[in-house]
């Protein structure tokens, strides 16, 4: 179904003109779906990805973001590098093998995980700052479309009455 660009009532896909006010119709504006559907949400959010359908599952979800949370810290790096630190003079006594393991095993298992984590939780926040405004401006290149549709619809009202008046003149 589309609409009469003049009165705005309900016209057949196959109308060449508008029952209700007669105005030739030159085009057929149908709306696609997806725009009454944008209307419906809004763009999701982490919480919108988390489980939702168990007691267990909203759990395991919560403390798992929880502790993300604490260990994807610089602070929690420190602490973990301070940690590490106080192994290292066993380690270099150890010799080449153990100080390697040390550097392999604690130290960057331990220090750069936390630090990695924290370089995600940038990436993320940056991802989700961009998906927002992708969303906005798909919102906005929506509504100067539909500008264009209004103003090619009060175009078509133009011409229909100059084509009117022609046909008018022509007769008599």
């Amino acid at each position: 179904m589309s609409t009469c660009p003049q009165c705005g009532a309900n016209v057949a896909a196959d109308a060449h003109a508008c029952a209700k006010c007669g105005v030739n119709l030159i085009f057929h504006y149908i709306p696609h779906p997806r725009i009454a559907e944008r209307k419906e949400r809004i763009p999701f959010s982490t919480r919108d990805c988390l489980p939702h359908n168990g007691v267990i599952q909203r759990f395991n979800a919560f403390v798992a973001v929880k502790i993300t949370d604490g260990v994807g810290t610089m602070w929690c790096a420190y602490l973990f590098g301070i940690l590490a630190l106080i192994s290292l003079p066993d380690a270099v006594r150890g010799g080449t093998a153990t100080l390697v393991a040390w550097i392999a095993q604690t130290f960057l298992q331990l220090v750069l995980l936390s630090i990695i984590m924290v370089g995600q939780k940038v990436d993320g926040a940056a991802s989700d700052k961009r998906a927002i405004e992708t969303y906005d401006d798909a919102s906005a290149v929506l509504q100067e479309a539909m500008q264009i549709q209004a103003h090619l619809a009060a175009q078509d009202k133009v011409l229909s009455q100059l084509t009117d008046e022609m046909r008018a003149l022509r007769s008599s």
